[in-house]
């Protein structure tokens, strides 16, 4: 008699897409087929998140568990450069990396002049060329134990980007990567990964873009590695611009060496749902790192920001502003954690999270989190859920402002806190500019 095996719901889909990839010789090196077969086995036993988990409990992944999203064919549909022209930024001498659907497109891309020994490519070539070289890094900061989407990704994954910065050099240029997302023929899915490797005493600055093109509904599922040597310095955007028939779910996994500064602003104004998990784990005396946000929600969309900042060395520094803008029946989450191990003496960390509610009906669940296991660090966190304060609209009108002026300006300037933080100037300009035709009301002052 046959058993029938209970397989968690949604799950096979993606577990059948695995069998074909593995029965067709996919999965690169032995050690990562090895790694691959673990993951998709447990996300076989997880299945996708429900309301049950702690992490999810505010973040239904119905929409996503409920439709049959295909892998995106190899043959990625066309897409041109005006296409991309809305989330290109100028100046800066930006070099730009284009995947469409996870599969990089070359003539899309606008390549960079880079010194020696500076890797800025497609993960899958650099796999087939050179697997030895990513052994030590790839697959190893993402764990997938407790995070199926994290397993599904790295057991599905076969295309991305690469950034290997050799140690001492200084990249004065960003670099830009764009994932390109179109389904005009049906729903795909997709499985972006990439590698950053900031060798010791280098310095680099990096914007990851997600966009949709076109009015289909798709997933993306991503997962980012940085790895940073001791004394590096590294610059991280994430801006994710989905289409609002768009799924997003990605995460950001971060080792910190000894004096290493590291710093990610995430943009989030895109996306039916979204979901954004940034892990920085400060692995040596002397780190900095720093997590910002800005969320944009509006309409029936949600927004979840989940990250944790791991003190795990002594005399180590954290910075973490996330602020979110919602109005109409959006919805947003933010849970922000942040560890002190027992040996992380003279951590100084600070978390401050604010939303900004523009409707009755618009909606906040934050859960700030501290676990200190340390004694002598300077640790604070503090959360605000507001409307916009009458005085200051009353004082703005009184200065000859009307109404819908004075509030504008009120939602710029709580914006522009996290805005103004970016480095890469063409693209807060472009930022800037799309926040505003976003914001309800949708002109500047």
């Amino acid at each position: 008699m046959t058993q029938v095996v209970d397989r968690p719901i949604g799950t096979d889909p993606y577990l059948t897409a695995f069998a074909r990839a593995r029965e067709a010789g996919a999965g690169g090196p032995a050690w990562l087929r090895s790694v691959r077969e673990a993951a998709i086995a447990r996300f076989g036993e997880l299945g996708f998140p429900t309301s049950r988990d702690e992490d999810w409990r505010f973040t239904s992944v119905a929409p996503i568990v409920e439709r049959v999203f295909q892998p995106a064919p190899a043959v990625a549909p066309r897409v041109t450069a005006a296409d991309l022209a809305p989330y290109v930024f100028g100046g800066d001498g930006a070099a730009r990396l284009v995947f469409v659907n996870g599969r990089h497109a070359p003539a899309l891309s606008v390549p960079g002049a880079w010194p020696a020994g500076v890797q800025v490519g497609d993960l899958a070539a650099a796999l087939a060329a050179a697997p030895a070289a990513l052994e030590p890094h790839l697959t190893r900061l993402a764990g997938f134990e407790t995070h199926p989407f994290t397993a599904l990704n790295t057991a599905l994954f076969d295309g991305g980007a690469l950034v290997v910065v050799p140690p001492g050099v200084v990249l004065d240029r960003p670099i830009h990567l764009m994932f390109v997302s179109t389904a005009p023929e049906g729903p795909v899915v997709t499985h972006p990964r990439v590698l950053i490797v900031s060798g010791e005493n280098s310095q680099v600055r990096l914007v990851e873009s997600h966009v949709g093109v076109g009015e289909g509904t798709y997933f993306v599922n991503t997962v980012t590695e940085v790895v940073a040597e001791a004394n590096a310095v590294v610059d991280h955007y994430k801006v994710q611009r989905e289409s609002l028939r768009g799924y997003h779910v990605g995460s950001l996994h971060v080792r910190l060496a000894r004096s290493t500064n590291f710093s990610s602003h995430s943009i989030a104004l895109g996306a039916a749902l979204a979901r954004n998990d940034a892990v920085a784990l400060l692995d040596g005396e002397g780190g900095e790192c720093t997590l910002n946000g800005l969320y944009l929600v509006d309409g029936r969309r949600l927004v979840d920001n989940h990250t944790t900042i791991d003190h795990a060395k002594p005399h180590c520094d954290s910075h973490e502003v996330y602020k979110g803008i919602l109005s109409g029946q959006g919805q947003g989450v933010f849970n922000g954690k942040i560890i002190v191990r027992p040996d992380a003496q003279k951590t100084d960390a600070k978390q401050t999270n604010r939303a900004l509610l523009l409707s009755d009906d618009a909606q906040i669940n934050t859960k700030p989190q501290l676990e200190i296991f340390a004694d002598d660090v300077k640790c604070t966190h503090g959360a605000a859920v507001g409307q916009l304060d009458d005085d200051a609209v009353f004082y703005l009108r009184s200065r000859g402002l009307d109404f819908d002026q004075a509030r504008a300006l009120l939602i710029q300037a709580f914006a522009g806190d996290i805005l103004g933080r970016i480095r890469v100037e063409p693209l807060r300009e472009q930022l800037e500019a799309e926040m505003v035709r976003q914001l309800p009301g949708g002109a500047a002052v």
